[in-house]
């Protein structure tokens, strides 16, 4: 059986973090926690799990924070959670089960991130991230923002999932701050960083440094595969509200050189023409929304098990908009999508009949 250190960074997280800590009680054989300056009794409720509670002055940087904490591990795994994740009980289970099974040659386990969800808490939007990493196996954190580990060597992917559970919002211009202050000092940022920098831009409708920045992104070619199809949409976007239509088309085709168009990605292309009257074309992109090609995509964070099937959806209600604008009677019969991405939908209504 292989053994796991927990390795938390912490600020402020009273409210959620024994919840966090209580839901892997039984997984982690050491917890370590970093707090970067907490006021409240964030380090008291750490205390009641660990005597390893540690102090890291704050210095922007995500990465650093987690490195540090990694650096404290003496396990053979370091996994590593936010205050507001929790581990369910199927999925404890699941690592637990890992715990005994793993090889130990494994250099990382990816695991699913559940982050968006139904009304009835059913997951809506998942991808994989690294979650548990060999410890001392020259593996590092990277990014100022938006930290991660290039994952190498031998990677397996669990089953096992971790439940993100929000509770409260964040600091809207920490992200840009941090990125800003790194240009500022002469820092050039690598191509991850670039994207979400351009993200952070449009975020705060900065529309044309967000072009800029997204451009410069795309043109590097160092992307993620799913970074790059996303910064396209992005980049479309922007230049709707620059009001460079034909140039947010051009952006949304841009993402098909990457991979076969997303759902999302049809509907999107599927409004450009409805918006401009062009109904033919966009019942073609609508149409292909619903099932797209399945893609086999394994590299680090990617969204090839998302299920958010919100994009289906508005697909459904513009093609019927379409529908009655030209007078024509369509039956549109969605159950086995409905089935198969919300099998706890009830099924009335899923026949539209117009």
């Amino acid at each position: 059986m292989i053994t796991i250190s927990l390795c938390m960074i912490v600020k402020n997280e009273e409210k959620v973090l024994a919840r966090c800590l209580e839901s892997v009680r039984d997984i982690a054989d050491e917890i370590v926690i970093v707090d970067t300056g907490s006021q409240d009794r964030t380090k008291e409720i750490a205390s009641q799990f660990t005597d390893k509670v540690h102090d890291f002055e704050w210095i922007d940087d995500f990465a650093a924070a987690r490195n540090y904490a990694f650096s404290l591990a003496s396990m053979e795994y370091c996994m590593w959670l936010d205050a507001d994740d929790v581990v369910l009980s199927k999925d404890r289970e699941e690592i637990l089960q890992l715990k005994n099974a793993l090889d130990p040659d494994t250099n990382v386990v990816m695991m699913k991130y559940h982050t968006s969800f139904d009304e009835n808490g059913v997951p809506t939007f998942s991808y994989y991230r690294e979650r548990m990493i060999r410890n001392r196996a020259g593996f590092l954190w990277e990014g100022a923002v938006h930290e991660a580990i290039s994952p190498r060597g031998k990677i397996v992917y669990s089953d096992a999932a971790i439940t993100h559970k929000k509770s409260g919002p964040s600091d809207p211009n920490r992200n840009l701050r941090i990125f800003e202050k790194l240009i500022a000092q002469g820092t050039k940022l690598d191509a991850r960083q670039q994207f979400y920098y351009g993200r952070e831009l449009y975020y705060h409708e900065r529309y044309q440094d967000a072009i800029q920045a997204l451009v410069k992104f795309l043109d590097s070619g160092k992307g993620w595969m799913e970074n790059n199809i996303d910064a396209c949409r992005i980049l479309a976007y922007c230049y709707y509200q620059q009001n460079e239509e034909e140039k947010a088309l051009l952006a949304l085709l841009r993402s098909l050189s990457y991979d076969a168009p997303r759902a999302e990605l049809s509907c999107d292309i599927g409004k450009h023409f409805f918006d401009r009257g062009q109904y033919t074309l966009a019942v073609f992109w609508y149409e292909t929304a619903p099932a797209p090609p399945e893609t086999t995509s394994r590299e680090p964070l990617s969204l090839r098990i998302v299920t958010d099937t919100s994009p289906i959806y508005s697909c459904v209600f513009v093609t019927i908009d379409w529908v009655k604008l030209t007078r024509r009677k369509l039956t549109m019969n969605w159950q086995g999508i409905v089935n198969h991405s919300r099998p706890n939908t009830s099924p009335t209504n899923n026949t539209l009949i117009i």
